[in-house]
């Protein structure tokens, strides 16, 4: 896996491009002199986890052939207060939708991902206290 990361040239805006070809801009807080013309570095990690888990659990429901149309996660984070302000604390929340979806087979594919697939959020279990939740919806 590659990542390019590109100062801007102005502010604290920088311009990344993945090794999948796909590009976006980072940007600092107003106050650490950014403009905010992107996501903060922080939030993309907190982001690329929610992404990471959530393809976990609709590839694992999907492959269990369950009738799943949609799949939410809600993260809310805290960090350090001093430097390096790692994340010490990620709640998931989950909102599953589906027919006929049963409450321990949703609980087992968060949990697979949690514990064996999602890369990101075990990486960020080094640091942080990881929670979770769900709930389901009925479609």
């Amino acid at each position: 896996m590659e990542c390019k990361i590109k100062w801007a040239g102005e502010g604290m805006s920088f311009n990344a491009k993945t090794g999948s070809g796909h590009t976006l801009v980072m940007d600092g807080a107003p106050e650490a002199g950014g403009q905010n013309l992107g996501p903060r570095p922080m939030e993309l990690v907190l982001a690329g986890t929610g992404g990471c888990t959530a393809f976990d659990v609709v590839l694992i429901l999907k492959k269990g052939r369950h009738d799943i149309h949609d799949c939410e996660v809600s993260l809310s984070a805290e960090r350090a207060e001093t430097d390096p302000k790692v994340f010490t604390r990620i709640h998931f929340h989950f909102t599953v939708t589906g027919k006929g979806l049963k409450k321990e087979i949703v609980a087992r594919a968060i949990e697979l991902s949690k514990d064996k697939y999602c890369s990101a959020s075990i990486m960020l279990g080094k640091t942080a206290e990881i929670t979770h939740d769900f709930e389901i919806i009925e479609a």
